[in-house]
């Protein structure tokens, strides 16, 4: 039996030549969409509840800080499914990514949208549905057989 070349242990592995990174941005980057999509969903839902009287139109704040959670928490969880690792910072980019694409609606519909006008509470709160999806998604290690 002949011995291998001690550089020849990487073989079986294909080459990061950046196309893993590529598809794993892809990735993140349908996870933010995914995650404005869930929260105009439930942005709307809460609309038609105020117009409709169920809930008061003072609680709309309190539900859009819920929107941006369950919008980070519906595209983290698909990104971190679909990546597989590194899911506490996928699940935290696709929060960030949620709140860019909301605040860019907001500076195109409205003139004064900025951040200092409400909008760390949002940033924070699509953060935290990102993180927790990024928590929940996470697959625990599996155990080595002794």
């Amino acid at each position: 039996m002949t011995k291998k070349p001690r550089g020849t242990r990487r073989e079986g592995r294909p080459e990061d030549s950046g196309g893993q990174w590529l598809t794993a941005m892809c990735e993140l980057l349908k996870g933010g969409l995914a995650a404005a999509l869930a929260a105009l969903v439930a942005l709307a839902a809460c609309a038609l509840l105020v117009s409709w009287g169920v809930i008061p139109e003072r609680t709309m704040d309190r539900a859009a800080l819920a929107a941006g959670v369950l919008g980070g928490l519906t595209g983290g969880l698909l990104a971190v499914r679909r990546i597989g690792r590194s899911t506490l910072l996928v699940g935290a980019g696709v929060g960030a990514i949620l709140f860019l694409v909301l605040l860019s609606a907001g500076l195109l519909l409205f003139e004064d949208a900025s951040v200092s006008n409400g909008g760390v509470p949002i940033l924070l709160s699509c953060l935290c549905g990102g993180a927790m999806a990024g928590i929940l998604g996470s697959r625990p290690k599996k155990k080595r057989k002794r």
